[in-house]
């Protein structure tokens, strides 16, 4: 049997996420990240050929693990209990990868892509943009009736912006959104659906 890889992609990502979430995008060298978990550089290029891919790929897998939790919860039947299930996961997936919220919180999209990323992690962030699209689109639907530039406006910031807000400062700070963030999202979120909701 081949020996297992000693330094494997999920360490050399787990690194380069404790530093982004420290430091920032520019304190993960392949330098620092090698550092971190006692691998020669080369190690690492074995298993991303540029930084630019690396730093691409910790992006790509962090803004799946939020956003497939939020898409999920938008399964939900009920459209009024599917835009708050989906408001809730952000500040739930927050405490589940803290370290992941700092990553995608507190810096841009941009810091992260790069025109040589393979077409394969192309596709995936292309794949992202259009999940997170139509599940906007099906839930401003589902909630409004219609799709109108204003309705994409309400429900974007209720199910959206709202959360990303109520726990982005919390995530600043250094600090895990406490449990009474959620009770507010959920108020909030309430009044904003129930005020736009066509009546019946």
């Amino acid at each position: 049997m081949p020996r297992p890889a000693k330094y494997d992609e999920i360490s050399i990502l787990k690194a380069a996420g404790d530093i982004v979430a420290l430091r920032g995008p520019g304190g993960a060298t392949i330098a620092e990240i090698g550092h971190a978990i006692g691998a020669p550089s080369g190690s690492i290029y074995h298993r991303f050929h540029t930084r630019d891919e690396l730093l691409g790929r910790l992006w790509l897998n962090k803004a799946a693990f939020f956003q497939d939790r939020w898409t999920t919860a938008l399964n939900e039947p009920d459209a009024e209990k599917a835009g708050l299930a989906a408001a809730l996961s952000l500040p739930r997936a927050v405490r589940e990868d803290f370290k992941g919220a700092r990553v995608m919180l507190l810096h841009r999209r941009e810091d992260f892509l790069s025109e040589s990323w393979p077409a394969e992690m192309k596709a995936e962030a292309e794949r992202l943009k259009a999940q997170l699209e139509n599940a906007l689109v099906r839930i401003t639907r589902r909630l409004f009736g219609r799709n109108s530039v204003f309705a994409r406006q309400v429900a974007t910031f209720a199910v959206l912006d709202l959360p990303f807000s109520a726990v982005r400062r919390f995530v600043a700070m250094g600090r895990v959104p406490p449990p009474a963030i959620d009770d507010l999202v959920a108020d909030a979120y309430k009044a904003i659906v129930s005020q736009h909701r066509p009546k019946r």
